[in-house]
C-alpha cells in the first residue's frame, strides 16, 4: 500500500475543492499538506471586428495583484495550523501540477466541478487536465 507523505490539495475555492481538502484531511492523517491556489491569468477575450474572432486581452498588474490579496485571505481561512499555502500565477491545470511538483508532492487531490457539455467538449474539466499533465498520483473528488 503506498503511503502519501506530502499532498497537494488545489482550492479554486468551491464547495468541490473544500470537499477534497476535507477528503485530503481525513484520508491522510499525518501527511503534510499543501494549499495550492492558482489564478487564472489567462487573457480574457474581447471580439475582434477585424477577423471576426476574439482577440486576448491580459488583465492590468494591479487586477492581478488585487485577486491575489484576496484570495490569500481566503486561503487563509481554510488552512489549518501546520498546513502550507501557495498562491501561483497561470493557467490552473498546469500551474497546480507545476507547484505541485517544485514542492515535491507525491499526491494531488483535486475537486471536480459539473459544466455543460459544450465546455467539457472544447476544454475539458481543470481535474481532467491535471490528471493529464501530471506524472504525480492524482485524487479526483467528484462534485456532490
Amino acid at each position: 500500500m503506498t503511503t502519501f507523505m506530502k499532498i497537494a490539495v488545489g482550492i479554486d475555492f468551491s464547495d468541490s475543492a473544500q470537499a477534497a481538502l476535507e477528503l485530503a484531511r481525513s484520508r491522510f492523517p499525518g501527511a503534510r499538506l499543501k494549499l495550492i491556489h492558482v489564478v487564472d491569468a489567462r487573457a480574457g477575450s474581447v471580439p475582434d471586428l477585424s477577423t471576426g474572432g476574439i482577440s486576448p486581452v491580459m488583465p492590468s498588474a494591479e487586477v492581478l495583484t488585487a485577486l491575489s490579496a484576496g484570495d490569500e485571505r481566503q486561503l487563509d481561512t481554510l488552512a489549518l495550523e501546520g498546513e502550507e499555502e501557495e498562491i501561483v500565477l497561470g493557467e490552473p491545470a498546469q500551474t497546480l501540477v507545476q507547484a505541485a511538483r517544485q514542492w515535491g508532492a507525491d499526491l494531488i487531490v483535486v475537486g471536480s466541478h459539473p459544466q455543460g457539455a459544450l465546455a467539457h467538449f472544447f476544454m475539458g474539466s481543470v481535474a481532467e487536465q491535471v490528471f493529464r499533465h501530471s506524472g504525480i498520483p492524482v485524487l479526483i473528488v467528484p462534485h456532490k
